[in-house]
């Protein structure tokens, strides 16, 4: 079994997120049965998982391939045609066939991109798959919908042959138990209007009689790319038209309708492609006796809850021990105007081969039966027909009888129309990008271009991801020059609408040479700083650090100071900073801590060909 650990979850916040990426969290590899090394023999069968299940289903996959499993070659094939890359002859010990799975972690959001616009591997970091188990199968209507735009056919097998659900889950919202008991749980129905009307009293907990908790600060997550994001969003729509089925664009275009979801987004206090970064964030709070100081709810899926309220907020089942329970637990509330199930499809794709069908087959079959079935409710899922486990129900406080107020996923059109009506409506951002311009920015970044060439073009292609009212503005630092003698900084351009400032910002950033040193800690100190000064509420303010070094400026050599000075629980105007490291001679560790000061993650883009992505994830936060 070999594991491979890139960052982001399951490991210490300042371990990041390795983006490609954002998402290749472990690869299991697994390949023999009781009679020793048959990989050879066998069917090579790729699985792409959702990262919230990926450790567990590579686990399975390792125990399935150790089996010994035989099953009869070709009849999953129902047109009985040869592949076009026939593994023909991959035979088990009984003339049947035989599988070695591997699975590999992605978030559903990146995988449906990868797969729209063709894998690629290196992007990704994970080999093409022939499975693919999102966490809904929303993500299959938008992939269609991408896949047509684009020209795009049979990337997914025909709309008609629903794919079974190997578990469940169901998106909640979570809040730290004495919120909940506020505003009247468990006996009193709790739903999206009573986040619309915290996030936009003015008084927030004040008006509930506890005004020490500040405002309704609301976790959520970016739904291009993540499925809490985007099943919360679907869910708001709906809300707001008090409709559970048949949602149409012409609702989508209500005004009132409009009105509700942008009321629910304004107490966003920034957005993620992980919905963990929000749950490690509440259990650090916890730990640090300020349960209700960071996030008055996150919305995500029922089975994270599992996993903070047994001790494991990154989702890593080893952290599950009595003494890593949090002292502040978090309920479950599932909402009474609407919520979805997460059906976690297992979706055999058109690229597999009649054997590699026959494989997945079996493996999904293998899948369903009891004890494996208990071993995803060990962790927090439903079974795949949606049943709650006895654990999940105590841990979570839900009742297992109770009904849920399900709604119909919309329509695939109506579902990208929900996306672009959501980048209207979102909380805008105002992001201040600073960039490393030291002499080693001048170095090859493996493709022919410097590191700074690279990192300018990635900086404004990443424009293109932004709304055009969110503001932009450029620093660039290294250390005192001749050309710039007082600061080891420079200002290049203040925050500027992307309406009117598209294209100004894009030159700032073309503009930049690079020559000096690394002066990381003043810099990062007085970003914040100066974003601080000009707070402006009602959007996300943050900072985007990139650089390719570690600090070489002794004026300002104090990291202790540096990570108190961004410490976002100390500071009533929160300014978030989000570092990428560009290099292998990038601190890593440094940026970690000042991302984890900050309640971010470090985004690790030390192989160049990741930084296009790297990019992406980032701004996935605005």
């Amino acid at each position: 079994m070999a594991r491979s650990s890139a960052g982001g979850r399951r490991l210490p916040l300042w371990i990041g997120t390795t983006v490609g990426l954002a998402a290749v969290l472990v690869v299991f590899l697994a390949v023999r049965d009781g009679t020793g090394d048959r990989a050879g023999d066998c069917v090579a069968l790729q699985v792409s998982s959702s990262t919230e299940k990926d450790d567990l289903l590579a686990e399975l996959a390792e125990e399935y391939n150790d089996t010994g499993r035989t099953f009869p070659l070709g009849t999953a094939d129902p047109g009985g045609e040869d592949s076009r890359d026939s593994q023909a002859g991959k035979d088990g010990p009984d003339g049947a066939g035989c599988a070695e799975v591997t699975v590999t972690g992605t978030t559903s959001g990146l995988a449906m991109q990868a797969l729209a616009e063709g894998w690629d591997e290196r992007r990704t970091g994970a080999a093409e798959p022939q499975v693919w188990s999102p966490i809904s199968s929303l993500w299959l209507d938008l992939l269609r919908e991408r896949a047509a735009a684009a020209d795009r056919g049979g990337v997914l097998p025909d709309a008609a042959q629903e794919p079974a659900s190997i578990t469940t889950s169901v998106l909640t919202i979570a809040m730290p138990r004495p919120m909940a008991e506020a505003l009247g749980w468990p006996e009193a129905e709790i739903g999206w209007a009573d986040v619309l009307s915290l996030s936009q009293d003015p008084e927030g907990w004040g008006s509930l009689g506890h005004p020490e908790w500040g405002p309704f600060a609301l976790g959520k997550d970016n739904p291009h790319s993540s499925t809490s994001g985007l099943t919360a969003t679907v869910a708001a729509f709906y809300a707001a038209t008090g409709l559970s089925s048949d949602l149409t664009e012409e609702n989508l275009a209500d005004p009132e309708v409009r009105e509700f979801v942008a009321g629910v987004e304004s107490g966003v206090l920034h957005y993620s492609d992980d919905a963990t970064l929000y749950m490690a964030n509440l259990y650090q709070a916890d730990t640090e006796g300020r349960a209700m100081g960071y996030a008055s709810a996150v919305l995500v899926q029922e089975q994270l809850v599992h996993l903070y309220n047994k001790g494991a907020p990154t989702g890593d089942p080893a952290q599950m021990t009595e003494e890593r329970r949090p002292e502040v637990p978090l309920v479950a509330i599932h909402p009474h105007d609407g919520t979805l199930m997460l059906d976690h499809p297992f979706v055999v794709l058109p690229s597999a081969s009649a054997e590699q069908r026959a494989a997945a087959a079996d493996f999904r079959e293998w899948l369903l039966e009891p004890s494996q079935q208990d071993r995803f409710a060990k962790v927090g899922f439903r079974d795949h027909r949606g049943a709650v486990g006895e654990d999940l129900a105590e841990t979570v406080s839900v009742d297992p009888a109770a009904r849920l107020s399900l709604i119909e996923p919309p329509f695939p059109q109506v579902l990208t129309a929900i996306l672009d009506a959501w980048d209207d409506l979102r909380k805008k951002a105002r992001v201040l990008l600073v960039m490393d311009v030291s002499g080693s920015m001048n170095e090859p970044a493996g493709d022919g271009r410097s590191r700074l060439e690279a990192a300018k073009e990635a900086a404004v292609a990443s424009l293109d991801l932004l709304h055009e009212e969110d503001e932009v503005g450029l620093w660039a630092f290294s250390t005192e020059t001749d050309d710039f003698p007082d600061t080891p900084y420079r200002e290049v351009l203040p925050p500027t609408p992307l309406g009117e400032g598209r294209e100004a910002v894009a030159r700032a950033v073309q503009g930049l040479y690079a020559e000096g040193g690394t002066a990381l800690y003043t810099t990062v100190r007085a970003a914040q700083e100066t974003m601080v000064a000009d707070f402006e509420s009602g959007r996300i303010n943050a900072v985007v650090l990139l650089t390719d070094g570690q600090n070489e400026y002794p004026a300002d050599n104090d990291l202790d100071a540096l990570l108190r000075d961004v410490d976002a629980g100390e500071r009533e105007r929160t300014v978030r900073i989000f570092p990428i490291a560009f290099s292998e001679a990038a601190d890593w560790e440094t940026l970690g801590q000042i991302a984890e000061a900050s309640r971010t993650r470090a985004y690790d883009a030390r192989d160049p060909a990741t930084l296009d992505e790297v990019m992406r994830s980032v701004v996935s936060n605005f």
